[in-house]
């Protein structure tokens, strides 16, 4: 065995360049020639004085001999893949011959464990989606896509960087084997320019996508959750120029940010993402978002041609955009603003009780907005709302009894107009108590001073203040009755869900990125993780698994590729590569979805007495 260099000239500009071969010679009837046993590429960069060393240490490891001296670790490295690389090369199929051997049970080694499990599942709901074949479609090719795979699946399973996802590719991960490709071929500048490929095509690909799940999963198209989340950036992100400072909703004041928008159908499927500027106003996103929406609505397949109700929050329900929803005929379920509240316990129905947990609701019509408004009641959101409240006049109060004893003690506080401006201070500090109080000061005519405070509490009538735990939904259904509105709206939380998931099971945050583009396509890899793991989930509610998808990775890890190699009584040796059994965890999951057990083919290596490397494989 040896390395052989070819000397290849470019057809395009005729420069020279070289490729390298792993090869042994071999006796045939017409003399001695030469065998390739695997293609080292035009990459390999090794210096000739050290070829003997690598081929001799990929024979060791073929044989199953020991290493006597050790190696640069470069060289050791080397050696590994590239004997793993003959040991999973494709051969015959062994059309489930029995192969019964002696064996020496001492000579046992288990080698080059890869994780499948996760990657199994999500290389499932990949080809479920059929999105290999749609990239291929848009004009990527063969590397590409595994490139694209290798990203995705890398996103899902363990979640972080393009750097990261590299090394998990190459040195963790058995994916490779899956799909029958070498990541250790895949350049760190392939994976960067893997998410420009994917940016590029971000519409269709999106448009794809969901048509493609409302066809697998029969949903119908009736409501669109829509809500923004921000992430942020470690760096300064100069040269970025979304990258802004706002408000952050992980208190990293200190990071720049860029903020996801994110339209959903009811089933939980994304519709459409867009990356806005860090300190975006939540409130002058919507219309550019549902505009893109109609963009796409153009095709009758994709959009229905009744408009989906918009559900979202207070954040982005503005006047403005309420008056626009309803100038282009757009049904909606928002949260209400206005600061009038009522509740009256009579008119209320129940909407949902579980054991101490009860939600009544009221519906009133607004006739001179054209709406219906329903007041909500939660008995968990009272009791939140309370604690918070009590804990805060606790603290207003304390410090207005601490300052009206200190009225009467010598060398404390007593000036009239430095009392006012300390319960100026602490009106400040405790601004959302403060205003439930009203507070007067005596004053002493002779010596100037204020000589008592006393206060009461009473909270603004109609206000939340007035009805704690009552909050206010507005909508355009005038139809819909109580628990149905209701229920709508909580589909919100759906939502908020989503977004958790991207930014702790899908490696959204934070950003390294400083490049803007490369921004916007770490964010919509993360979108797309996104769609083949809810897309898992959907199918596996159906038979009543419900876990998220960190639990059902935690379930997943433990099952890996490993290759068995062992001596035989005749001298032969033989590498077996396959999957182990898998869990009854996992068992589930994989009976749950249809798919295979063992994830991969078994594949068989015999090295015999005279070296001839002799190829046998078993798919399961």
């Amino acid at each position: 065995m040896y390395i052989r260099r070819t000397t290849i000239k470019s057809r395009k500009d005729g420069k020279q360049y070289y490729t390298y071969r792993l090869v042994e010679s071999e006796r045939t009837e017409k003399g001695v020639s030469q065998r390739t046993i695997i293609n080292l590429g035009t990459g390999f960069s090794l210096p000739r004085e050290q070829w003997p060393e690598l081929t001799s240490r990929i024979q060791q490891l073929l044989h199953g001999e020991a290493l006597l001296f050790a190696l640069p670790p470069k060289i050791e490295e080397m050696a590994q893949n590239y004997a793993a690389q003959i040991i999973q090369a494709q051969g015959k199929t062994d059309e489930d011959k029995s192969d019964h051997r002696e064996v020496d049970i001492d000579s046992l080694e288990m080698s080059r464990p890869r994780s499948v499990g996760c990657e199994h599942v999500a290389l499932e709901a990949f080809n479920f989606l059929k999105l290999g074949k749609h990239l291929k479609a848009l004009g990527l090719n063969d590397p590409q896509i595994a490139a694209a795979t290798g990203t995705l699946i890398g996103r899902m399973c363990n979640p972080g960087s393009e750097l990261a996802t590299h090394y998990w590719l190459q040195n963790v991960s058995g994916l490779g084997e899956l799909i029958g490709y070498d990541f250790n071929k895949l350049s760190l500048d392939r994976m960067y320019t893997c998410s420009d490929q994917l940016l590029k095509n971000k519409e269709a690909i999106e448009n794809y996508l969901y048509l493609q799940e409302k066809q697998l999963f029969g949903f119908q198209e009736t409501i669109t959750l829509y809500d923004l989340t921000n992430t942020y950036f470690e760096g300064q992100c100069e040269a970025n120029e979304i990258g802004k400072f706002g408000h952050s909703k992980e208190k990293r004041y200190d990071c720049p940010l860029v903020t996801l928008a994110l339209m959903l159908d009811g089933s939980g499927f994304p519709k459409s993402s867009q990356v806005f500027k860090g300190n975006v106003s939540e409130a002058k996103t919507l219309k550019k978002m549902i505009k893109g929406l109609e963009r796409k609505g153009r095709n009758p397949n994709i959009f229905e041609q009744q408009k989906a109700t918009i559900v979202m929050d207070a954040g982005i329900a503005s006047d403005d955009n309420i008056e626009w929803l309803k100038g282009n005929e757009y049904p909606y379920i928002v949260v209400s603003r206005k600061r009038h509240r009522e509740f009256d316990e009579d008119k209320a129905i129940i909407v949902k009780h579980e054991h101490d947990y009860t939600v009544k609701a009221q519906k009133v019509v607004d006739l001179e907005n054209d709406e219906v408004l329903l007041y909500c009641h939660s008995t968990q959101r009272e009791k939140k709302e309370r604690a918070i409240n009590n804990r805060f006049t606790e603290k207003f109060e304390q410090a207005l009894k601490h300052l009206e004893a200190g009225l009467h003690v010598k060398g404390r506080m007593k000036k009239y107009n430095k009392v006012l401006e300390k319960i100026g201070r602490l009106k400040q500090k405790y601004s959302k108590a403060s205003k439930l109080y009203q507070i007067e000061i005596s004053k002493d005519a002779k010596s100037g001073n204020a000589v008592k405070i006393s206060w009461t509490r009473k909270a603004e009538p109609e206000t939340k203040d007035g009805f704690p735990g009552v909050y206010c939904l507005r909508t355009s259904h005038k139809d819909f009755n109580e628990e149905t509105l209701w229920r709508t709206y909580t589909m919100l939380t759906d939502l908020e869900a989503v977004f958790r998931s991207l930014k702790s099971e899908l490696g959204m945050r934070p950003v390294f990125h400083q490049n803007t583009k490369r921004v916007t396509g770490h964010l919509f890899i993360s979108v797309l993780a996104y769609h083949l793991v809810h897309s898992i989930r959907y199918r596996l509610k159906r038979v009543d698994i419900t876990d998220s998808w960190s639990g059902l990775r935690k379930q997943l890890a433990g099952q890996n590729r490993i290759t068995a190699s062992m001596h035989c009584r005749n001298d032969d040796i033989v590498h077996i590569r396959k999957s182990t059994r898998p869990e009854p965890r996992q068992q589930r999951i994989y009976s749950a979805l249809e798919i295979n057990y063992h994830p991969g083919a078994t594949v068989k290596r015999i090295i015999d007495k005279s070296s001839a490397i002799t190829d046998k494989s078993k798919t399961e």
